[in-house]
């Protein structure tokens, strides 16, 4: 049998719609070529990560059915705040669930409003139309209470599948903290009563180490990108912390620590993907998950690199690390908890920590001009640009708002916004 007859079976054992399965395996190749595979002197470890792409819905899931044929559960969740330490304690495995295409976007809207952020959206629809093999693997699904759109549409996918939501604090205080230290705790409790088996404080303090490893491995990759020339293309290092949402922890660490052994050597001898006079551009905002690679390849097109992305599929998600130093159970849990509360998401408020971060990732990668990036009707993106804009401005540091969707009507008036931005940049 063929790999491709293999994985067919598969995906029909998991319930897909095959033909809306393979629309959407249909446009990946031709969008990957022109954005990837055709750009010039890259990183030879990048070839791992084309692999996953080329096995996005094949290798991965075969995976992941046999790890659930040993007895092992799959959690899926659509935000960083989701511990899957405590998912990884109790023997399962955690994928990210977040969807970044048009496909499926037309059964979504048959029960979500239109003019809501194309992220809801995505991701629902991948479930309603049953083209997404991650979704149909999981055992138990987290959402969350980021924003009201997102806390809504849980509702909507609970009458359709199970969903386990936590409940994020909208302010650090005191009270927020106690909150949030709950939520942890009753999570790692259901996952614990859906997975059958005890958390113990050598099996999450195993797993609190794994993924750090992982934050770690990205902050390599992300610290040789502050230097000129730049090594690797934001498109390629975007690839890589997306793909850190799903593929298995150990394989993932040595193929990205292998990856900054070569740019290492890159920088040593000032070896870039560009040259040293090219405009170095920070992306801050929502996240892009696969396959949103509108931005990056517009901004790389238009005479500038991408050096550093402030977001949830950036800097957010491996910034700080967990204190390991806990030796019970109920330690890591706040251990966990604490860190996990650090992320900047513009849910909170005030949120000025992030303002912080922005402006001290455009020092550390000497950046020349910021994109401010939202999905469109995203609020609290949206409105947040404008304390962003305002702590930059004082830095003298130009700023262009993007707000876009996943579709590709706008790309050419994107691309005409981009190149006047990085021309103007280049005449300062």
């Amino acid at each position: 049998m063929s790999g491709n007859e293999q994985y067919c079976k598969m995906w029909e054992a998991l319930g897909l719609d095959l033909e809306a399965h393979d629309q959407l395996l249909s446009v990946i190749p031709t969008i990957y070529q022109d954005i990837y595979l055709d750009q010039e002197n890259r990183p030879q470890g990048m070839e791992y990560f084309d692999f996953v792409v080329v096995e996005i819905h094949g290798l991965r899931i075969k995976e992941l059915q046999e790890h659930k044929e040993k007895g092992g559960k799959v959690v899926g969740a659509f935000c960083v705040y989701v511990p899957e330490e405590i998912v990884l304690a109790a023997g399962g495995v955690c994928v990210g669930l977040c969807a970044g295409a048009e496909v499926g976007m037309a059964e979504a809207e048959k029960v979500l409003p239109r003019n809501l952020c194309p992220l809801i959206k995505s991701a629902m629809g991948f479930k309603l139309a049953k083209i997404c093999p991650y979704f149909e693997s999981c055992d138990m699904i987290v959402g969350e209470t980021t924003c009201d759109g997102k806390k809504k549409a849980w509702e909507v996918l609970n009458e359709i599948v199970p969903t386990y939501v936590m409940d994020i604090p909208q302010k650090k205080s005191a009270k927020g903290k106690e909150l949030w230290l709950s939520e942890v705790s009753q999570f790692k409790d259901e996952v614990e009563r859906m997975t059958g088996n005890k958390i113990t404080s050598d099996s999450l303090g195993d797993a609190i180490n794994l993924v750090n490893q992982k934050r770690k491995a990205l902050k390599r990759l992300n610290d040789l990108r502050k230097a000129d020339p730049a090594p690797i293309s934001g498109r390629d290092a975007l690839l890589v912390e997306q793909v850190a949402f799903y593929d298995n922890i150990p394989r993932f660490v040595e193929k990205v620590s292998a990856l900054c052994d070569e740019l290492e050597e890159r920088v040593a001898k000032g070896i870039g993907i560009t040259d040293e006079s090219t405009t170095r551009i920070m992306i801050s905002g929502t996240p892009m998950v696969i396959p949103n690679w509108k931005l990056p390849f517009i901004i790389e097109t238009s005479g500038a690199t991408v050096v550093c992305e402030e977001s949830c599929t950036g800097q957010r998600y491996f910034r700080n690390l967990v204190d390991e130093g806990g030796d019970t159970v109920e330690s890591q849990i706040k251990n966990l908890a604490d860190r996990y509360l650090e992320t900047d998401c513009a849910c909170f408020t005030p949120n000025n920590e992030r303002i912080d971060h922005v402006l001290e990732y455009a020092e550390d990668y000497d950046v020349d001009g910021v994109v401010a990036y939202t999905l469109q009707f995203c609020d609290p993106y949206a409105v947040e640009t404008h304390k962003i804009k305002n702590a930059l401005g004082k830095k003298d540091i130009p700023v262009l708002e993007i707000e876009t969707d996943y579709g590709q009507e706008d790309t050419g008036q994107m691309k005409t916004r981009v190149e006047a931005f990085v021309e103007m940049i280049g005449n300062k």
